[in-house]
């Protein structure tokens, strides 16, 4: 089958219209891509888009980003790659900054809390349906698999955070176990305005900048599949380890990716909001998404001569059984944090059952729903 020819610019629109309308996670949004630019449009080949969402997979970074810039540079090269990336990502992101100034305005406000209140108690079951479908897509009844995914929940929640070592090991044993490689392939200062670095606190200074930038790129560059997976990382980098947001304050940002469209690893952005301001929530968006382009723009062409690689195969397999397994061990964490009384733990379950019961329900209308459960509760309570 022949592909129609398609316009950069109708490509980047419809790129940009994703980011400004897709709702729903990354799961929905391949599914769009699939929908409208292989079915509908014929824009992208059936083959190309099954091996861009191999890539995706398999590749570090946000899943629909990810598969995004693939498509991007199957048709147009670094270019296309380039352009798509802003245009699916920029969107979201400005949403993201907008409702980072309101947050830091406004976060005070009784309604602003109970908004929050019901969102974040929604957030933790729709992390954990994520958790459930990515464990039994992705290890099925692989003994091995689950057993990786056991150990790097334990060790998520002993921690309280996402072990990097734990994810690489884990990617190790699959490979040696399932496809043992042979014994000789072993490798190996300027003037700027105060309101743009300021966030909850006082401006930051470029030190404070220079991490932001460092700990976001390693994010991008360590985190396979669902944005979602993500999540435990940052939790253990920004609450943890930096200490630059509380539990509450980190719930909220999880909030905000859920409640706008295009990728969910654009919460960074908040975070970096939060940390630094406008000059923040740039850098961290620009260190998560940095490895995955680059990726993209590097190792697109070797994924398509190597993506049989049975080796390359298995440590990822292994990297994600991992990264499933600290995504479940991040549920119980933020639910702990999450629940802190009877009615967000009524609004947790109620959103469980509908999202396990009831099918075709966005995930954006039970956050909304959730919202304005909690803001009535807060408002009842003045």
């Amino acid at each position: 089958m022949n592909t129609p020819p398609a316009s950069l610019r109708d490509f980047l629109r419809y790129f940009f219209r994703l980011g400004v309308f897709g709702f729903g996670g990354p799961i929905a949004l391949v599914g769009y891509m699939q929908r409208d630019l292989v079915e509908a449009r014929h824009w992208i080949t059936p083959e190309e888009y099954t091996e861009g969402l191999a890539f995706a997979q398999m590749a570090p970074g946000p899943l629909a980003a990810q598969l995004a810039m693939y498509l991007g540079w199957v048709r147009y090269g670094r270019p296309g790659a380039t352009l798509v990336a802003l245009a699916f990502i920029l969107p979201s992101f400005i949403m993201v900054l907008a409702l980072s100034m309101l947050y830091v305005h406004f976060g005070g406000l009784v309604w602003m809390q109970g908004i929050f209140y019901g969102v974040n108690a929604a957030v933790v079951a729709i992390i954990a349906r994520s958790a459930y479908k990515l464990a039994r897509t992705m290890l099925r009844r692989d003994g091995l698999l689950w057993g990786l995914f056991a150990v790097s929940g334990a060790v998520t929640l002993y921690t309280g955070t996402e072990i990097v070592w734990v994810l690489v090991l884990s990617g190790i044993i699959v490979l040696y176990i399932k496809a043992p490689p042979r014994k000789n392939c072993i490798s190996a200062a300027v003037f700027t305005p105060a309101w743009l670095i300021t966030g909850l606190s006082e401006p930051a200074t470029f030190g404070i900048l220079g991490k932001i930038l460092g700990f976001f790129a390693l994010s991008g560059a360590v985190v396979f599949g669902s944005g979602l997976a993500v999540v435990p990382f940052l939790h253990g980098g920004v609450v943890d380890h930096y200490h630059w947001l509380t539990d509450g304050q980190f719930l909220d940002a999880v909030a905000v990716a859920m409640i706008t469209p295009g990728p969910v690893v654009i919460t960074v952005a908040f975070i970096g909001y939060l940390v630094a301001g406008s000059a923040g929530a740039v850098i961290a968006a620009l260190g998560v998404f940095l490895p995955v382009y680059l990726f993209v723009i590097v190792a697109a062409p070797y994924f398509r001569r190597f993506s049989g690689n049975v080796r390359v195969k298995a440590f990822i397999t292994g990297v994600t059984a991992a990264v499933t397994g600290a995504l479940a061990g991040a549920v119980v964490i933020l639910g702990h944090r999450a629940l802190v009384d009877l009615p967000a733990i009524v609004i947790t379950l109620v959103t469980m059952a509908v999202l396990l019961l009831v099918k075709k329900v966005p995930e954006p209308v039970l956050i909304l729903a959730a919202g304005l459960v909690g803001f009535a509760l807060k408002i009842s309570h003045i």
